[in-house]
């Protein structure tokens, strides 16, 4: 699929993101396992979610859809998921997420499953999640490091284990394989990784605490609580919206319901270090998590650094953030953002690569990239590169460049963000499909 985007006038309005997606998919998953049932309500039903949704149907679970976005999930119980051996692969599509909790989870189980993917997941790193099973006791084997991979559990042992990335996908499969362990198992991060996993298990009743970047989790094999959860909008998703409200001229936009826990709004902290004008409504809790509106307009940006732990809380947003750096005055500076190589695409390579079509001064570094703004972008025929955050923040690149923008593979958006487009053609934004 393609889409044409042209110069946009200014877009205002009312919006609402979809649900998160990683609450999405962990409401799924940790409904699966839990005694009794589990309601669900705002589920993204994006492609993503969906491979978790057919992996749990898959392991025997459950659960009925009485909306595209309103989940019924009957636990099995801790134990009581059927993997179908190696008689039928876990097709977990393009999902990093479900492949890696996954994982987790399976590694409680004796028998043998297979988890797999499209060409795109199978470029991506396993071993990450491997290494710490393995010293769980889990018995993992990947294809050179790579999906597929097949995980054989049983008996496991707790561990504690320092993570050498942070990463919210290892964390978490760490935690879902301990509630099968004995003992207490500790993870230690580098960085503050999406605590959502933590949120929804203390929620259900597990003993599990934080210690500065230290995650305890003490398993004592008692039933997990099923869950009553209202998915919040999904902080990666308005990402584009609000980029795209802070830079086309005239704008005004609010965005609703907005999730901002701490760990996920690294792009609002910089954003507004760099001159945004952004307010935060008041925040209140839905599903255990900060939500608040948002409300956008646009605003004259400088060039910022971006290093450390900030790229662990924006890991999502670096795309359209690259975007928002074309317009900023000055040299803007992106390091420590490695992990971005192992994306759903090479996302320093190819941000720097589509970008650089429509006349961005932007040079990749080998952990991140260098913006030289302000720049008059122009529009380009552009590549998706299977990444649906590259492809959206392509559009949102369109919404400002001179011309005609055209982007080529644009179908994966509906991975994350179903309606992106309805959405901004709401706000007014003029894209049509080619």
């Amino acid at each position: 699929m393609q889409l044409r985007v042209r110069f946009s006038s200014p877009l205002r309005g009312e919006a609402v993101a979809p649900g998160d997606k990683s609450i999405s998919h962990r409401a799924l998953l940790l409904g699966a396992i839990a005694q009794g049932t589990s309601e669900v309500h705002g589920w993204l039903p994006a492609a993503d979610c969906q491979a978790t949704l057919k992996a749990v149907r898959a392991l025997g679970a459950t659960v009925e859809q009485h909306t595209p976005v309103n989940l019924v999930v009957h636990g099995c119980g801790l134990r009581g998921l059927r993997p179908p051996g190696t008689q039928a692969v876990l097709d977990c599509q393009g999902s990093g997420t479900t492949m890696r909790l996954l994982a987790g989870i399976l590694a409680g189980y004796p028998s043998t499953s297979v988890l797999d993917g499209h060409a795109g997941l199978r470029r991506r790193p396993m071993e990450r999640v491997a290494v710490p099973l393995r010293l769980m006791g889990a018995h993992v084997e990947t294809t050179d490091g790579r999906p597929p991979i097949a995980v054989r559990g049983g008996m496991l042992r707790a561990i504690d284990y320092t993570l050498p990335v942070a990463s919210a996908q290892v964390k978490s499969a760490i935690l879902l394989a301990a509630l099968y362990a004995t003992g207490e198992t500790i993870v230690h991060q580098p960085g503050p990784a999406r605590d959502h996993t933590e949120r929804m298990l203390r929620a259900q009743g597990v003993n599990i605490f934080q210690c500065d970047n230290s995650v305890h989790l003490i398993s004592s094999e008692q039933p997990l609580a099923p869950l009553q959860i209202v998915v919040p909008a999904d902080f990666s998703s308005a990402a584009f919206i609000l980029v795209a409200g802070l830079l086309v001229p005239g704008s005004e936009i609010l965005l609703r319901r907005v999730n901002v826990n701490p760990t996920r709004t690294g792009l609002l902290d910089v954003l507004q270090a760099m001159g945004a004008r952004i307010q935060i409504g008041e925040v209140s809790e839905q599903g255990g998590e900060p939500v608040a509106d948002l409300l956008v307009r646009p605003a004259e940006i400088e060039a910022g650094q971006v290093t450390g732990e900030l790229v662990v809380r924006m890991i999502d947003e670096f795309p359209v953030f690259a975007v928002a750096a074309t317009q900023a005055h000055g040299t803007t500076v992106v390091r420590d953002a490695q992990e971005l190589r192992v994306k759903e695409s090479d996302r320093i390579a190819a941000v720097a690569t589509e970008l650089r079509k429509m006349g961005a001064r932007i040079e990749e570094q080998p952990d991140g990239f260098v913006v030289e703004g302000p720049t008059t972008l122009q529009g380009a025929h552009v590549d998706s590169h299977g990444d649906h955050r590259l492809a959206m923040a392509l559009v949102v690149a369109g919404l400002i460049a001179r011309g005609e923008t055209v982007i080529h593979g644009s179908e994966v958006i509906g991975d994350s963000f179903p309606d992106f487009v309805p959405v901004m053609r709401q706000l007014g934004a003029d894209i049509e499909q080619a």
